[in-house]
């Protein structure tokens, strides 16, 4: 072969190449997003659009939420809002738009936003992309999780299908819509960040972390994938000045629809409840425990007659999983659970002894277990140098766990003391010291005697339990 008739032959397998990769991009293209040989997100948008609505307030609706964290300019909730000299001279009545909503209902004019954007509110009126405007009410809110629920009357509306959250990966793409600074139908892209965010300031989080710019107004707003499906509703950024520096978090779809389901059929949000105290997984608990892992939550204490107790749940266990799902910290699975229904199954994975085991609970509602406190403890004088300072004895009649658990309790503990310092309160009752059953105040010299390099309490305070590490 001459090189003239190879170079033609290799032009020719490389333009090959060239057409089938470009097919096989568009083919990963949702249908109808393509504009002649151009992607456009536009067909999508034209669908979508008219399901995001702009949510005007009058009232009180702009006050910051009031967990001091969003007070802190590095987590700033999206309203379009002054600074808090200007807000307190501002005009009560004074009408702003304060963020977006997405219609999830179109025959029943449902839309969902977020708590702290119609908290307080004595008006609100939701205003439609082709500019017609309805009043609102509100048929129920969830503080918890930052979502509220409204209700408009209203005819021809269009609404968002809603995706299954739990299939987002890092890296997808995302579309976000909404009003930011008051610019109705704004839209922007970018792609999922990361996923399981929590720590933002609610007690439910479970937040999809997103660089489409998302700012100020977008509260509430719909965070859509390239389908047009809602995959999050838009609740509160990363930012030094309030404005978009490429992290922002949506509450996920799975969140948002269980919430309103709840809402729409109690008007409120029942919260299931598992009945265990747990602490997370530290190292030196970890090693304490002979576990060569450092993620899950260490069970402290099991609620009499609670879900957690019928599933054979014992203290001292270490909880991994839930329904398959990964769990690394307390919070998570605070999460897992209280985000269920009561009435649901849940399949628990924990270990036991250096082995793992699985146990199935079903969840009750919260009034039903039995609530709880959160607590510390510890024990000792003349033993063991971490429990100098206290002084035991004996579950007197008084404590309000006599008759209830066994063990000895703190009667008295010095102020700066070591056990002090250490985490012990007088009235805690340690109920085992390095997971040996205590019941008598002579079992001390044994258990924790004075070349004892390490305890491990397991300490009842009040109506809350927890294990303390004392070196």
């Amino acid at each position: 072969m001459t090189t003239h008739a190879f170079r033609r032959f290799y032009a020719l397998v490389l333009s090959s190449l060239l057409l089938l990769a470009a097919a096989s991009a568009q083919a990963a293209v949702p249908s109808g997003m393509l504009a002649g040989d151009s992607p456009s997100l536009a067909p999508m948008l034209d669908k979508t659009l008219p399901a995001v609505v702009n949510v005007v307030v009058t009232g009180k609706a702009q006050q910051m939420p009031d967990n001091p964290l969003f007070n802190d300019p590095f987590f700033r909730r999206f309203f379009d809002m002054p600074d808090q000299q200007k807000r307190q001279q501002q005009t009560p009545q004074q009408p702003t738009a304060t963020g977006s909503g997405v219609i999830v209902n179109a025959d029943k004019g449902v839309v969902i936003t977020n708590h702290h954007v119609v908290k307080d509110a004595e008006k609100i009126v939701v205003r439609l992309n082709d500019n017609r405007e309805y009043d609102a009410t509100v048929i129920g809110d969830d503080p918890e999780t930052d979502i509220a629920v409204l209700k408009i009357k209203a005819d021809n509306l269009t609404q968002l299908p809603i995706a299954d959250s739990d299939d987002l990966r890092v890296g997808d793409f995302v579309v976000a819509i909404g009003n930011p600074f008051g610019l109705r139908q704004t839209v922007t892209s970018g792609i999922v960040s990361g996923l399981g965010r929590h720590g933002l300031g609610n007690r439910y989080e479970d937040y999809i972390q997103t660089d489409a710019s998302i700012n100020p107004g977008n509260s509430g707003g719909a965070l859509v994938n390239l389908k047009g499906e809602l995959v999050g509703i838009n609740s509160a950024i990363l930012s030094r000045s309030g404005g978009n520096i490429g992290i922002g978090f949506a509450i996920p779809s799975n969140l948002v629809n269980s919430v309103y389901k709840q809402i729409s059929k109690y008007g409120e949000v029942k919260r299931a409840r598992l009945g265990v105290v747990g602490q997370d997984l530290t190292s030196d608990l970890a090693k304490a425990f002979d576990l060569d892992i450092t993620q899950g939550v260490v069970v402290a204490q099991v609620m009499p007659d609670s879900p957690a107790e019928k599933a054979g749940i014992k203290e001292r266990d270490l909880i991994t999983q839930v329904n398959g799902k990964e769990i690394d910290d307390f919070s998570e699975l605070a999460n897992a659970i209280g985000l269920k229904s009561p009435g649901q199954k849940v399949k628990i994975t924990l270990i036991r002894n250096g082995k793992e085991r699985e146990v199935n609970a079903e969840l009750a509602k919260a009034e039903d277990v039995a609530s709880n406190d959160d607590g510390g403890g510890a024990s000792g004088d003349q033993l063991a140098p971490g429990l100098e300072g206290a002084s035991f004895g004996p579950i007197t009649e008084d404590n309000p766990l006599a008759g209830e658990v066994e063990g000895i309790t703190v009667t008295d503990l010095q102020p700066g003391s070591p056990a002090a310092r250490a985490g012990l309160r007088p009235g805690d009752v340690i109920t085992s010291i390095n997971r040996q059953a205590i019941t008598d105040v002579s079992q001390l010299p044994k258990l924790a005697g004075p070349d004892t390099k390490q305890l491990l309490l397991h300490v009842r305070r009040g109506r809350g339990a927890l294990f303390l590490l004392i070196r």
